[in-house]
């Protein structure tokens, strides 16, 4: 019984790892441009095919078609701030329709480009940690915690010690206020849409080898998402990490023990709790952050 709880507790840091990835770069955009991004989910899709054409199609190192789908799919995020956003951004229902549209134009792309069957791509090493006979951790798992750890770290630092983290923080802030202090709210929304696009982009990269990559990918993992920033406070980077990790563990546990549609459940019913308690999420407050 130890075994499994360990086995099941690994299990769960692995999902947290990339779920807290996908959820800040939600938080990010939608702090910085007030944007709820729909295409969240299909940007982390994007970064797996980009692995799929990479490393599976054209035999390119792994890390070097992870870094490259981070590129390709922060671009994307560019193009989406460019093309969508900033001409939307005095309509408060625009942004949202678009990031709908190019969510579908993303997995119209997918279908015209690799098909509607599920890629599996070749394992990236078939290497396992063991801590005892049934606890073990493959180490194409741990290169997600680990790169969870090192980004949010790395974004953290961004945020908090760089002056273009400050410029960011003040934009979420208080944008006209922002603009005063010569702050340019084009170049900080560039800036959140090329880092918050690329983190779901190296999610999706990252796991490409461990899941069944195909272009309905992200709808799942645009739920989690959601639910994870509502139950973390919308605009709450620390709460997006947080609830990330207690939405895993739950998620994980449950569907150990039950089953995967008894944790959708479980993990929804949290939601509705932490909002009758706390209506503004665990970190969020009545202002936007």
């Amino acid at each position: 019984m130890l075994d499994l709880l360990a086995q099941t507790g690994l299990n769960a840091v692995y999902a947290a790892s990339y779920i807290s990835l996908v959820a800040v770069g939600l938080v990010l955009i939608f702090g910085v441009m007030g944007v709820i991004n729909f295409a969240h989910g299909e940007l982390f899709m994007a970064g797996a095919y980009a692995v799929v054409a990479l490393y599976a199609d054209l035999n390119v190192p792994f890390f070097a078609a992870v870094a490259i789908g981070l590129l390709f799919v922060g671009c994307l995020g560019l193009l989406m701030e460019k093309a969508l956003f900033r001409p939307l951004k005095t309509n408060p229902l625009g942004g949202l329709v678009a990031s709908i549209g190019f969510l579908m134009i993303l997995q119209a792309l997918a279908v015209m480009g690799f098909g509607v069957r599920m890629e599996h791509i070749p394992p990236v090493t078939q290497e396992v940690i063991a801590f005892t006979d049934k606890v073990r951790l493959p180490v194409a798992r741990l290169y997600v915690i680990v790169a969870a750890v090192v980004l949010l770290s790395a974004l953290w630092y961004f945020l908090k010690r760089t002056r273009f983290g400050w410029a960011l923080r003040a934009s979420a802030q208080d944008p006209e206020a922002a603009a005063l202090q010569g702050i340019s709210i084009v170049q900080t929304a560039k800036i959140a849409m090329f880092i918050g696009a690329g983190l779901a982009g190296i999610a999706g990269a990252l796991t490409a080898p461990l899941v069944s990559v195909n272009p309905h990918m992200g709808h799942s993992v645009i739920v989690t998402a959601f639910i994870v920033i509502i139950v973390g406070g919308v605009g709450s980077l620390e709460g997006a990490i947080v609830a990330s990790i207690a939405y895993a563990l739950v998620h994980t546990f449950v569907t150990t023990f039950y089953d995967g549609v008894l944790a959708d459940i479980v993990g929804l019913s949290l939601m509705l709790v932490v909002l009758i308690v706390k209506p503004t999420g665990l970190f969020g407050s009545a202002d936007r952050a």
